[in-house]
């Protein structure tokens, strides 16, 4: 059965009224059972997921909710989900079919499941007919209308499964919604929704629509108070930053070095970029910068120029090395990190080869590595697909590969003084502190509880592929 519902458009003054509803209908009832209504916010995917999420919770409690640390506490359960993958989408629901007994023994319990995997038509169909607890959803371009979905499931007792609107979808770009930051020091800034890239592998212009840039004063606007506020780590989140502002008499590198100037002690990064857009203008701002980072996520996705013609990817091995060498010899110390997709539709051995020859050759500092997943709507999912095994094998040849790199890259900082941000204790042991350098490097030291959120010096001790561990000089 097809989901019809779609969310007409709503502008801040609406959303403003049905946040006050809300909050006086939950103020009404703290005062009666001196308790607040909880809410509860699961996250899945990507950075961008955690920013929105961020604002969910923001909302949440602008409309008078308690954020609690566990769906047991709630009286609403809003479920971000990731689509990138099918592991994380059969892992939310999952998790979601776990909530139908917290419903049970709580039917006022009101359930929202939102995020690109509710952008999928047949998998709101899902919800809708396997999920019967599932209250309502929204889609990744609609979370604007939280308030009042929330409003109506309330007021009219009816579940509302959604899809969002063309100029939502298309056009909007919603400011003025709340956040609750997780991080006192570290801090997400959306600067863009959506993609006009339609890689064929990848669901995320099904999912979060064309793209749509925010204003560039407000986005300078929320940096700088941030910075005022004391955040040291500041990252732009984008599907791709480098079409930021496409248009517009402000481009991505004009803008990132218009924030570089806002003053104070802090660092500037940003991802994902996409290497068909990552300009020399771009590299040369970042060199000349006094706050960004010398970090660069620059996606390769494979080695070979047959597959990523097949990806649709829009550049070569020749432009992807070109880049890199430029970005060497401005930045000798930038950190460069990549995504490599194994097992795409008609890789062959002496492709998937190519991509182990770009790794010896490009020697990135970290790689994220995935298994190739179908996604249901997108043209490599009709491609003829590669056995599991082999996917498995290569995957197993790729991680050796870049381990390897990794471990070759640490080495010559053992010795060196680092400057990190330090994150707070480390897992298993509370005197073992962990921050990331300024290339995101993990690191781990012994530590004190005022040093979290803030930079501290490290001398590098010892280095491994995915970790440094050093001792702090004052």
């Amino acid at each position: 059965m097809a989901t019809k519902n779609i969310l007409p458009p709503i502008s801040l003054v609406q959303r403003k009224e049905y946040t006050a509803r809300i909050r006086e209908w939950n103020d009404a009832y703290a005062a009666e059972t001196g308790a607040r209504r909880g809410c509860f916010v699961l996250t899945f995917g990507c950075q961008q997921n955690e920013a929105d999420s961020e604002k969910i919770a923001g909302m949440a409690e602008e409309m008078g909710y308690e954020i609690v640390a566990s769906p047991e506490e709630a009286h609403l359960i809003m479920v971000n989900t990731c689509a990138i993958r099918e592991h994380a989408e059969k892992k939310a629901l999952s998790i979601i079919g776990q909530y139908k007994h917290i419903r049970a023994k709580n039917p006022e319990l009101i359930i929202g499941v939102c995020g690109c995997m509710t952008a999928q038509e047949h998998r709101r169909d899902e919800l809708k007919m396997k999920y019967p607890y599932v209250t309502f959803t929204l889609g990744t371009a609609s979370l604007h209308h939280f308030p009042k979905v929330l409003w109506d499931t309330l007021s009219l007792k009816r579940r509302f499964i959604t899809s969002e609107s063309e100029e939502d979808f298309t056009k909007t770009v919603a400011e003025g919604a709340p956040i609750r930051r997780v991080s006192g020091y570290r801090a997400w800034v959306s600067i863009m929704y959506g993609c006009n890239n339609f890689c064929s592998y990848c669901i995320v212009p099904y999912c979060r629509g064309r793209e749509r840039s925010r204003a560039k004063e407000d986005i300078i606007r929320e940096v700088r108070e941030l910075v005022e506020a004391g955040y040291k780590e500041i990252t732009l989140l984008g599907q791709n930053v480098n079409s930021y502002g496409k248009g517009t008499d402000c481009d991505f590198a004009d803008l990132v070095a218009e924030l570089d100037a806002i003053e104070g002690d802090w660092w500037l990064s940003f991802m994902t970029s996409h290497p068909k857009d990552a300009s020399r203008k771009l590299i040369d701002v970042m060199a000349a910068g006094k706050h960004i980072a010398r970090r660069f996520h620059l996606p390769m996705q494979s080695g070979s120029d047959r597959v990523l013609k097949v990806m649709n990817r829009h550049y070569n091995m020749e432009k992807y090395l070109d880049t890199v060498t430029y970005m060497r010899e401005k930045m000798p110390d930038v950190v460069i990190t990549s995504d490599i997709i194994v097992g795409f539709p008609g890789e062959t051995e002496e492709e998937f080869e190519d991509t182990l020859r770009a790794l010896e050759a490009v020697r990135f500092d970290m790689l994220y590595s995935f298994i190739y997943s179908p996604r249901k709507g997108t043209p490599a999912a009709e491609m003829e697909q590669i056995p599991d095994v082999v996917k498995g094998s290569r995957f197993d040849r790729l991680l050796a590969t870049q381990n390897a790199i990794a471990a070759e890259k640490n080495k010559p900082l053992e010795g060196k003084l680092l400057r990190v941000l330090c994150d707070g204790e480390s897992k298993g042991n509370p005197r073992v502190y962990s921050g990331r350098t300024e290339g995101g490097k993990i690191v781990f030291f012994e530590g004190a509880p005022d040093m979290v959120g803030g930079f501290v010096n490290v001398r590098i001790e010892r280095t491994e592929a995915f970790a440094l561990w050093g001792k702090v000089e004052k």
